[in-house]
């Protein structure tokens, strides 16, 4: 998904082996990944995508918080507060359960899409119609 201030900003869907980098998209306040090239498109990435970081993940210091460095180089897309449609839903959840907006993340920082998010709707099975008397013995 991609964040509802980036609407209007040109995206794609991510794919397996992206190498994405954290940016600061034109004309919003908004933060997120776009292609290693450095383009204007951002990379839109499902709930449950893996990613892995070259380097630590360097966030920017908000209120309240006293760190910023998140001491992990891996990390799974979420979406949260989805109850409030004004506000940043892009975030990172990494293995300690802490969890940051990619808005929070300062640009530059370069990332690899690791795994897509299994498939939420499982195949469904063949109906198989059991044969009348009839039609069993033809």
């Amino acid at each position: 998904m991609c964040d509802y201030s980036l609407e209007h900003t040109a995206s794609r869907p991510a794919k397996v082996g992206d190498r994405l980098v954290t940016r600061q998209f034109w004309n919003t306040t908004t933060r997120g990944f776009c292609p290693e090239e450095r383009s204007a498109v951002a990379v839109c990435l499902l709930p449950g995508t893996e990613v892995s970081f070259q380097n630590e993940v360097r966030r920017e210091l908000t209120f309240g918080r006293r760190k910023g460095v998140v001491r992990h180089t891996v990390a799974r897309f979420r979406q949260i507060n989805l109850d409030n449609p004004c506000t940043h839903h892009d975030a990172l959840e990494f293995p300690d359960g802490e969890i940051v907006l990619l808005t929070h993340l300062l640009p530059g920082q370069q990332a690899t899409e690791l795994q897509l998010p299994a498939s939420e709707a499982p195949s469904k099975p063949e109906v198989t119609v059991p044969l009348t008397a009839t039609e069993a013995a033809v």
